[in-house]
């Protein structure tokens, strides 16, 4: 991996870059010679596709064929749509928890229109990026593990499926995502 290879963790609806396993993960990816941005999107006031994707803008000019991108919740989706719209092939995608669609919940439902209510271009994204990584929880309350099928199958990814991790948040206790940074260390080994 060369260095200053960058990593970009989005995270989802009613979220902030400091909760969750971002900050742990940013420290570890550091160490490995990642440059992380975790930017800061507006939620859920003013959470819409293209409020978001003109803060994400100062960062595409980072990514190229080292890149990864990693979401969670509606940050899946997110980067999903980022994916149909960069011109450059990137290395990894981390989708965890991910969704499509509404999810007949409209306190998430009202806010992820824009993001999961539209037609994906599959293709574009394939083309964008070579491996996906697809984590999804046996037992997440917000969203059904068919939502990850879904997502894990319109890739051509397998779906990874993690016993009680819930929705991979705070309250599920994930403040650390060992399988997600040993994935990535795998990924990062095989560009050295």
């Amino acid at each position: 991996m060369k260095m200053n290879s960058v990593a970009v963790i989005i995270h989802g609806s009613y979220g902030s870059p400091d909760e969750n396993w971002f900050p742990w993960l940013k420290v570890k990816l550091e160490k490995l010679g990642y440059k992380v941005f975790v930017p800061e999107f507006p939620t859920p006031k003013n959470q819409k596709l293209e409020v978001w994707m003109e803060i994400f803008d100062k960062y595409r000019e980072n990514l190229d064929e080292n890149s990864i991108l990693i979401g969670h919740s509606i940050g899946c989706a997110f980067i999903l749509s980022i994916l149909e719209r960069i011109e450059v092939k990137i290395n990894a995608v981390f989708l965890v928890a991910g969704f499509l669609g509404p999810l007949g919940n409209d306190f998430y439902d009202s806010i992820s229109k824009t993001f999961t209510q539209k037609d994906f271009e599959w293709e574009k994204i394939k083309n964008n990026c070579d491996k996906f990584f697809v984590y999804h929880a046996d037992n997440d309350p917000h969203i059904p593990l068919e939502q990850g099928q879904e997502i894990a199958k319109n890739l051509d990814s397998k779906l990874i499926i993690v016993k009680n991790a819930g929705h991979f948040n705070d309250k599920s206790g994930y403040k650390k995502f060992e399988l997600l940074l040993e994935d990535i260390k795998n990924i990062t080994a095989k560009h050295l």
